[in-house]
């Protein structure tokens, strides 16, 4: 089992370009739930702009293997094409986790855990926000946070990776009995509670589309 759990020593170019790719594809499966999630607490968009969002991303993304270069082309994609608070929010999180990785062509654990403190530092700043306000930090942040901790007990990148994304699913749900106090949903006070966030959701796709293709490229 422990073999089976290893996969790969690092995350490289092709790889990163695969979670770009299976986040387009989850969106694109996704897209009515999360509108639908979005429906009572926000504009009813949230599905319909991530998936147009990363069509577009898939349409502008760069050739070559370089890691910051792809995620940057993945920012200023989602700044530019996605409306509402959703396009600032992501782009900021891929840009900021894109700038120590400017020229690499594979990642280390290292450098995964460091994207997720960087982007989630970067939403935290432009959303002023943090864990417990019902946003995609309540994904976020426990993922990062179980990516660190499974890295610290030994556990290679695919056991941390979907250590992460069990983490975020659970982040994610831990939003339903929250009031929002960032965007939209904050405006209904308590009216907002028992709505599970649909930011926190889309956060969630993201881990587990990361999960799922660094999974699949080790098979």
């Amino acid at each position: 089992m422990a073999d089976a759990l290893a996969g790969p020593k690092t995350v490289t170019g092709p790889m990163i370009r695969a979670w770009i790719e299976t986040s387009a594809e989850v969106f694109a499966a996704n897209r009515g739930h999360l509108s639908d999630l979005d429906s009572p607490i926000g504009d009813a968009d949230h599905g319909n702009n991530m998936n147009r969002g990363f069509n577009a991303v898939l349409e502008k993304l760069p050739e070559g293997d370089d890691i910051g270069a792809l995620l940057k082309s993945v920012a200023m994609t989602l700044i530019a094409k996605v409306g509402g608070a959703a396009g600032p929010l992501y782009g900021t999180l891929f840009l900021e986790g894109s700038k120590p990785l400017m020229g690499k062509t594979e990642l280390s654990q290292a450098d995964l855990a460091q994207f997720f403190e960087d982007a989630i530092a970067g939403v935290k700043k432009r959303g002023r926000s943090d864990v417990g306000m019902k946003t995609m930090l309540d994904a976020l942040v426990p993922a990062s946070e179980a990516f660190q901790a499974e890295t610290a007990q030994g556990g290679e990148i695919l056991a941390a990776l979907r250590a992460a994304a069990n983490a975020a699913e659970s982040g994610m749900k831990a939003t339903i009995p929250m009031q929002a106090q960032r965007g939209r949903a904050s405006y209904l006070g308590e009216r907002s509670i028992g709505h599970q966030d649909p930011g926190a959701t889309s956060s969630y796709l993201i881990v587990q589309a990361l999960s799922d293709a660094v999974e699949k490229a080790s098979e």
